[in-house]
């Protein structure tokens, strides 16, 4: 009889565990380094501002120690009910982390924004700061050179390194920066987790990230999705997945659904095969188009869609 695999964190004094999260203006890749951390898609990601809605965990385990990675909306100022409440759960979640690292991304000055959060780090006093410059890939050495001057500039940093999350540069190194930055402690998770997040959430965000691409900057804010229900067939090996895809106006339900049902097609057909992957089924997907006027700034919408 196979003997159980051994939890590293076990008698190990020195093994550490803790959270940390990631933040940044928009598009600076702080899903995408959740990602290559965890080794697996459990963050959506987009060019697209406030792609981000919910707290996503990643559970990445190393021989030294495991790092809780609490993906979370982007902090900016909120314009709609819906922003703050995403601001309020970023606030709490902060709170609790033991790191903060904020995303810088090589190829872009440090600006206002950047600044902004910056000064909203001093609302987080428990948590060790440091600072990640990322996507070196597409930045040449003298940007590279000139980003990590201007951010070490910004505030006395307990770490400043730079990765590509993309090409994997330096994320062994990160990883290691992250968990000796932990306090001493065992697993928290499974050892071979790699996120706490239900299936219906996953699936819905697959489904949104699809919807994301090639809409315009005004149509994000106004989608939310929602599952109804995912059934596997009795006769078959066949997974139903039945979700909700939710605007603000008839005009917007137009661009999704497209000329003959076109573009909802090409949303179903890209979103089928990641939700096929993370289920490890065929999968038959229903998406229905609805509009809720204005959720963003009714409580009462923002509760039946999960904010």
């Amino acid at each position: 009889m196979g003997r159980a695999p051994k939890n590293p964190s076990q008698g190990n004094d020195d093994y550490r565990s803790g959270f940390v999260s990631f933040v940044g203006r928009p598009n600076t890749g702080k899903s995408t380094l959740t990602n290559a951390l965890v080794g697996e898609k459990v963050a959506i990601t987009s060019a697209k501002p406030q792609t981000t809605r919910h707290v996503i965990r990643g559970i990445v385990s190393r021989a030294k120690g495991q790092l809780i990675v609490v993906d979370t909306p982007g902090i900016h100022r909120p314009r709609t009910l819906l922003g703050e409440r995403l601001n309020a759960l970023v606030q709490s979640t902060l709170g609790d982390v033991e790191v903060i690292g904020m995303c810088f991304p090589a190829d872009e000055p440090v600006g206002p924004g950047d600044r902004f959060i910056s000064e909203q780090l001093e609302s987080f006093p428990r948590a060790i700061k440091i600072a990640i410059v990322t996507k070196v890939d597409v930045a040449s050495k003298q940007q590279v050179a000139e980003r990590l001057l201007q951010v070490s500039e910004l505030r006395d940093w307990s770490a400043l390194i730079p990765i590509s999350a993309v090409e994997g540069v330096q994320l062994d190194v990160l990883a290691d920066e992250l968990i000796a930055l932990l306090p001493p402690g065992p697993a928290l998770y499974p050892t071979e987790s790699t996120t706490d997040d239900d299936t219906h959430k996953r699936v819905s965000e697959l489904i949104r990230e699809a919807i994301l691409e090639g809409v315009d900057d005004e149509l994000p804010h106004s989608l939310a999705v929602t599952i109804d229900d995912i059934m596997h067939r009795e006769d078959k090996d066949m997974i139903d997945v039945y979700a909700n895809v939710f605007v603000e106006r008839d005009s917007q339900k137009g661009i999704i659904i497209g000329k003959g049902g076109e573009r909802l097609r090409d949303v179903g057909a890209r979103s089928r095969v990641e939700i096929e992957a993370l289920l490890g089924s065929p999968v038959f997907l229903s998406l229905r188009v609805k509009v809720a006027k204005d959720w963003q700034r009714d409580p009462k919408l923002l509760n039946r869609l999960g904010f």
